[in-house]
C-alpha cells in the first residue's frame, strides 16, 4: 500500500447511489419499474446487496403509479428499507415538477433523512419524446403528462432552494446537488458564498435530460473542469448518465475519481435493447466497470464519512 493511500484509506473509494424509481417513467414503459411500497422494498435491498451505499427514493401511488410526495406515500417504505439495509436513504425533494416546491419538501422535512435531494436551477424539462415510443399506455395520466412537458420549466428559483435549504438544514440534512447544466454549479457556488452550505457538498452532475447538458465526454469533463475551479477540494463529484448513456458516463466519472449513481429512475436498460430487471443489475454492472478500473466501492459507513453524514440514528422514521 502507497504511503497517500495509508495516510487515506477512503481515497479509491466509489460511492454507488441507486435510484429506485423516480417520477419521470412511467409504468407502461417497464414491467419492473417498482411502484408499490412492497416492491420498492424489495427493490432497495436487492440494490444495497449488490454494492449501493446510498439509496435515492421516491414514492408512488401504488394503484397508478403516478408520483406521489405526501409523507404518507413515504411512510409506506422508509421504515422497512431502514431496518432491511444500512445503506444511506436519501429522499427527493424534486418530487414532480409539477408540484410545489412547499408540497416537494414535506418528506424529508418530517422524516429528516440523513440526505435529500436538491435540484439546484429552473430548467425546460422534456419528456414528451418518450411519448411517441409507445402505441398505448397502461393508466390514463401517462400519456397526457409525457406531452405537457412540451409546455414545462421545472421551477427550482432561488427563493425555492433557500427555502428547502432553510427547512432542511435544521435536520442536519446534508444534500445531493442535482446540476442539470454548468449554471446550476454557479447557483450552488452562490448558495456557498453565501454560507448557507457548509463543505463537504455532494455534487450530482445530471447528463442526458432535454432541456440540460448533454452527454457527450466533453460536457463530463466540462462539468468537472468547472467544479472543481470553483470548489476545489470542497465537494465530492458524483454522475448520473440518462438512458444509454448511463454506464458510458460512469465509468468516465469513476476514471476521474467521481462517484456514480444508477437505478430505474435514471434509465430502464441494462443493455442494448435490454430492459434491466432490477436497479441492482445496473448496480451490479457499474460495479464491475469500477472494480476493473483497479478502485473499491465505498460501504454505507464509507460512504457517510465520505459526505460527513449524521448517521441512520439520527433520521425521524
Amino acid at each position: 500500500m502507497s504511503a497517500a493511500s495509508s495516510a487515506n484509506p477512503l481515497k479509491g473509494k466509489v460511492i454507488i447511489t441507486c435510484a429506485l424509481t423516480g417520477s419521470i417513467h412511467t409504468p407502461t414503459m417497464s414491467p419492473h419499474l417498482p411502484i408499490t411500497p412492497d416492491e420498492i422494498v424489495a427493490e432497495a435491498v436487492k440494490a444495497a446487496e449488490a454494492g449501493a451505499a446510498v439509496l435515492h427514493l421516491h414514492a408512488r401511488d401504488p394503484e397508478t403509479g403516478k408520483p406521489d410526495q405526501t409523507p404518507e406515500g413515504f411512510a409506506r417504505f422508509l421504515p422497512r428499507i431502514k431496518q432491511s439495509t444500512n445503506a444511506a436513504l436519501n429522499l427527493t425533494t424534486g418530487g414532480s415538477p409539477y408540484m410545489t416546491v412547499e408540497e416537494r419538501v414535506r418528506p424529508a422535512a418530517q422524516f429528516k433523512p440523513e440526505v435529500a435531494s436538491l435540484n439546484m436551477g429552473s430548467m425546460n424539462f422534456g419528456l414528451f419524446h418518450l411519448a411517441e415510443k409507445y402505441d398505448s399506455f397502461k393508466h390514463d395520466w401517462e400519456k397526457p403528462f409525457l406531452e405537457s412537458t412540451r409546455d414545462l420549466v421545472f421551477r427550482n428559483s432561488f427563493k425555492d432552494i433557500e427555502y428547502v435549504l432553510s427547512t432542511c438544514y435544521e435536520n442536519d440534512t446534508r444534500f445531493e446537488f442535482e446540476c442539470y447544466d454548468i449554471s446550476h454549479l454557479y447557483n450552488l457556488a452562490h448558495f456557498v458564498d453565501r454560507g448557507l452550505i457548509k463543505p463537504p457538498f455532494f455534487v450530482q452532475s445530471v447528463f442526458g435530460l432535454l432541456g440540460g447538458i448533454g452527454t457527450h465526454p466533453e460536457d463530463v469533463l466540462h462539468m468537472k473542469r468547472t467544479a472543481d475551479r470553483l470548489f476545489g477540494d470542497a465537494y465530492r463529484w458524483s454522475v448520473l448518465g440518462a438512458g444509454s448513456a448511463q454506464l458510458r458516463i460512469a465509468a468516465q466519472a469513476a476514471a476521474l475519481g467521481g462517484n456514480v449513481r444508477v437505478g430505474l429512475e435514471d434509465s430502464l436498460w441494462a443493455g442494448k435493447g435490454k430492459l434491466a430487471e432490477s436497479s441492482a443489475d445496473q448496480v451490479t454492472m457499474v460495479r464491475k466497470i469500477i472494480e476493473g478500473l483497479g478502485l473499491e466501492i465505498a460501504t454505507p459507513g464509507e460512504a457517510r464519512e465520505i459526505l460527513s453524514l449524521k448517521g441512520p440514528d439520527k433520521v425521524g422514521f
